[in-house]
C-alpha cells in the first residue's frame, strides 16, 4: 500500500506520540508498504515532507503544523495514496482530513492526546467541553478513530464519536533493558551503595502533575535522606522547579540509548501524569526493570498489576499514590521489579503494527463514512416514488448538501416535489442564489434523463408564481396543483403542497409574508445560537420545533391543518394525503385515512418514499445513511475486526 502519514510531530521529537509514529512508519516500511510523512518542522529524512507549522507560544518544544489544503491537493492528486493517517487534530491535520474527503481518499485519524484535559491544566477548565466538541467534529471525517486504550475507546463513544477501535502500544524490548544499568551515571548522580534512585521521564509542563511527583519526591527523602531524586525531560515548568526543588536532578531530554541507560540506571519510576491517552512512559520503566508507581487507567490499566509488578491506585488519588510511592522504598529490591520485565517482553510492537495494517487495508476497501464526499457512494436504494417538499432553494438555511446525498442513494422511477422546492418569497426579499442551489436542479434534470424517471412539480406557496401556468408539462416534468397518485398496492393518495388549508397563506398573505420573515430570522438566530452551543460542546437545537411543540396556539394549527387535509382526501374519495408545508414530518392514521408529511430539507430532512410493493414510508436522511451503510455491511463488505469481534456494525457518519 501507498500510505501517507500527516503529523505535528516526529523524529527527533522527543514525545510519546513521535515515538509511536516512529514505530509504526519503520514497521509499515519494514512489510514493503511505501510509507510518506508530511510534518510540521523541518524535514529530516527521505521520504518526509515538511509542512509550515509554528511554534506553540510559551511552549517552543511544540510546532503547530498549519493549514495546506492546496499543497497536500497537489501531492495527492499527483501521489493519490491507498490511505493517509491523520495523526493530530492541528490546522495541518483538519486540512488533511478535509483534502482526503474531497478526493474520496480513504482517511483514518488517530487519537493520541487528551486536548480537552490539558486546557484544564492551563487554568482554561471552562473550554474543555468546547474543545471535546471540536475534537468530535475533527474525528468524523474519519473513516476509523484510533485511540490506544480501551478505556480510551469507551470515553470516546460515550462523547459520541463512531468508528472507534483499539490500537495499543508497544516496547522496544532490546533497546530498554535492565542490563543497560550504569554504574558511573548513578555515582554521576551521587547515588551510595543501596541507595534507590526516584525517576520522573516526561515533559515538564503542566499537564504531567508534577507538583505531585516533587511532593512525593520530598516525602521519599524523609525517610531516605541520601535518595536521588532524577526528572528526565525538558518544558515550560523547568526553570521553576529547578529553582525551587534544588535536590532534584533535572537531566533534561535523553534519547536512543542514552534514554535507555536513564531508565535502567534508576530504581523506582513514579508516573502521576492524570492526561495520557497511553502513557508509552511505563511500558519503558517496565522493560527496564523499574518499579512503577502510577494512576490505574491508560497504560497502568493495561499493564500493571497491582503488587505483581507495580503499584498503582485510582486515577486522582493524589494521597494514594504518594503513599505507594512511600511504599515503593520498601520493595525496590524485591521481585516486582523482575516481573515488570516479565510482563513487559510480551508488548513488542510486532502485533501493534500488524494490527495498524490491518485498519488501513480495511478502510482502503471500503468507501468513506461520510454523507458528502462524493467520490465513494453507498450502494443505491431503488423506491417506485421519492416525495420531496420544502427545500427552500434560495435560502441561506437550505440543506442543499444533504438532499443532493439523498437522491445520489435513491434511484426512483417518479420523484414528487411538493411545493416549496424553490423559495421565490424569499428571492424576492434580496436572498442570494448559490451555485449549491443550481446543483440540485442539474441533479435532478439528469436523474430524469439518466434513469428515465417522471417527475411531478406540485407548486407551494412560496413558488406559486406558478399558478398563472398550471398545468404545464415541460420535457420530463409535470406541472400541477395537486396530484392523485395511485400505489403499487392500489391504494390511493392526494398529494398537495397543503398552504391552502392554512388560512393565513390563502387569506392574509401579508401575514404570511410577514411570518416568513420572522421564520427565516428565527433560523439566522438559530445559526448563531447553535454555534455557541457547539462551542459549548452540546448539541443541536431547533428553537422553531421548540416553538411548535410548546406554544399552545401553534400546537392546535398543527392539529387543525391535519383535519382539514384529511377530511379534503376523504372527499377526494383517497386513501391518504401526503403534503409538506408546515415543516413538521408525520406518518399517522386517523381513522380511514393515512397522513403523511414530508417535512422540510430546513431542519428535519425528511421525505416520504414509497417502496416497489407500494409501502409508504417517511424516513430521516440521518437514519437513512446509516441504514445504507449497514447494508453495504450485509451486502458482503469486511466490518472492522473490533466490530466483528463485538458483534455490532458502527460503521456510522456522524452529523451536526
Amino acid at each position: 500500500m501507498k500510505i501517507d502519514i500527516v503529523t505535528d510531530t516526529f523524529a527527533p521529537d522527543v514525545n510519546g506520540v513521535a515515538m509511536t509514529l516512529g514505530r509504526l512508519v519503520e514497521g509499515l516500511k519494514g512489510k514493503g508498504h511505501r510509507v510518506h510523512v508530511i510534518r510540521s518542522g523541518a524535514k529530516r529524512n527521505h521520504g518526509e515532507t515538511s509542512a509550515a507549522s509554528v511554534a506553540l507560544p510559551g511552549y517552543k518544544e511544540v510546532r503547530v503544523g498549519l493549514p495546506g489544503p492546496l499543497k497536500l491537493r497537489k501531492r495527492w492528486l499527483k501521489r493519490r495514496p491507498d490511505a493517509i493517517y491523520v495523526a493530530t487534530e492541528s490546522p495541518l491535520g483538519v486540512s488533511a482530513l478535509k483534502t482526503a474527503n474531497l478526493l474520496g481518499i480513504p482517511v483514518a485519524s488517530g487519537f493520541h492526546t487528551n486536548f480537552h484535559q490539558y486546557v484544564g491544566r492551563y487554568g482554561m477548565a471552562g473550554l474543555q467541553p468546547a474543545t471535546m466538541a471540536w475534537l468530535k467534529r475533527v474525528h468524523r471525517r474519519a473513516a476509523v478513530t484510533m485511540a490506544p486504550t480501551r478505556e480510551v475507546v469507551d470515553e470516546l463513544e460515550r462523547e459520541g464519536f463512531r468508528n472507534v477501535v483499539m490500537l495499543g502500544r508497544g516496547v522496544d524490548t532490546v533497546r530498554f533493558h535492565p542490563a543497560k544499568r550504569d554504574l558511573s551515571l548513578r555515582a554521576e548522580w551521587g547515588v551510595r551503595e543501596g541507595t534507590p534512585v526516584v525517576l520522573v521521564v516526561g515533559r515538564v509542563a503542566p499537564e504531567k502533575n508534577l507538583s505531585l511527583a516533587m511532593e512525593c519526591f520530598r516525602r521519599m527523602r524523609e525517610r531516605v535522606p541520601d535518595l536521588a531524586c532524577v526528572v528526565v525531560g525538558d518544558g515550560p515548568l523547568r526553570e521553576s522547579l529547578q529553582a525551587k526543588h534544588s535536590f532534584v536532578r533535572f537531566a533534561g531530554v535523553r534519547t536512543g540509548e542514552d534514554l535507555a541507560r536513564h531508565y535502567a540506571s534508576a530504581d523506582i519510576l513514579l508516573f502521576p501524569s492524570e492526561t495520557e491517552t497511553f502513557g508509552n512512559v511505563v511500558l519503558e520503566g517496565m522493560a527496564s526493570g523499574l518499579l512503577t508507581v502510577c494512576y490505574d487507567y491508560a497504560a497502568g490499566a493495561a499493564h500493571v498489576r497491582h503488587g505483581v509488578d507495580g503499584l498503582k491506585t485510582g486515577k486522582g488519588d493524589s494521597t494514594g499514590f504518594a503513599e505507594l510511592a512511600g511504599m515503593a522504598l520498601d520493595h525496590w529490591q524485591g521481585p516486582m521489579r523482575e516481573e515488570a520485565r516479565r510482563a513487559a517482553e510480551d508488548c513488542g510492537w510486532g502485533r501493534i503494527i500488524d494490527h495498524f495494517e490491518e485498519q488501513l487495508a480495511t478502510i482502503s476497501g471500503m468507501p468513506m463514512p461520510m454523507p458528502l464526499i462524493g467520490k465513494k457512494k453507498l450502494p443505491q436504494r431503488e423506491f417506485r416514488t421519492v416525495f420531496l417538499s420544502d427545500i427552500h432553494l434560495g435560502t441561506e438555511d437550505s440543506k442543499v448538501a444533504e438532499v443532493l446525498d439523498f437522491l445520489k442513494q435513491v434511484r426512483c422511477r417518479r420523484l414528487v416535489l411538493n411545493g416549496d422546492i424553490i423559495d421565490g418569497w424569499a428571492l424576492k426579499r434580496g436572498a442570494k442564489w448559490r451555485k449549491r442551489h443550481s446543483r440540485f436542479i442539474r441533479k435532478v434534470l439528469k436523474k430524469a434523463e439518466r434513469e428515465e424517471m417522471e417527475i411531478i412539480y406540485c407548486r407551494g406557496n412560496h413558488d406559486d408564481i406558478l399558478d398563472r401556468f398550471l398545468p404545464m408539462e415541460f420535457g420530463p416534468v409535470k406541472w400541477v396543483k395537486e396530484y392523485v397518485h395511485e400505489a403499487a398496492d392500489g391504494l390511493r393518495y392526494l398529494v398537495v403542497h397543503g398552504d391552502g388549508f392554512d388560512s393565513v397563506s390563502t387569506n392574509h398573505r401579508w401575514l404570511a409574508w410577514l411570518g416568513a420573515i420572522g421564520y427565516d430570522s428565527l433560523l439566522g438566530i438559530n445559526r448563531l445560537y447553535n454555534r455557541w452551543r457547539a462551542w459549548r460542546g452540546l448539541e443541536y437545537f431547533s428553537l422553531s420545533k421548540k416553538v411548535k411543540a410548546k406554544v399552545k396556539s401553534a400546537v392546535s394549527f398543527v392539529d387543525q391543518y391535519e383535519k382539514q387535509l384529511q377530511e379534503h382526501a376523504r372527499r377526494r374519495k383517497c386513501d391518504g394525503i401526503i403534503c409538506g408545508h408546515i415543516h413538521t414530518p408525520e406518518d399517522k392514521q386517523v381513522g380511514d385515512v393515512r397522513y403523511l408529511n414530508s417535512g422540510d430539507w430546513v431542519e428535519s430532512l425528511t421525505a416520504v418514499v414509497e417502496h416497489l410493493d407500494g409501502r409508504m414510508e417517511l424516513v430521516r436522511y440521518e437514519d437513512f445513511v446509516q441504514e445504507g451503510f449497514q447494508q453495504m455491511f450485509e451486502g458482503g463488505l469486511r466490518v472492522l475486526p473490533q466490530l466483528e469481534a463485538s458483534g455490532e456494525e458502527r460503521f456510522v457518519p456522524q452529523f451536526g
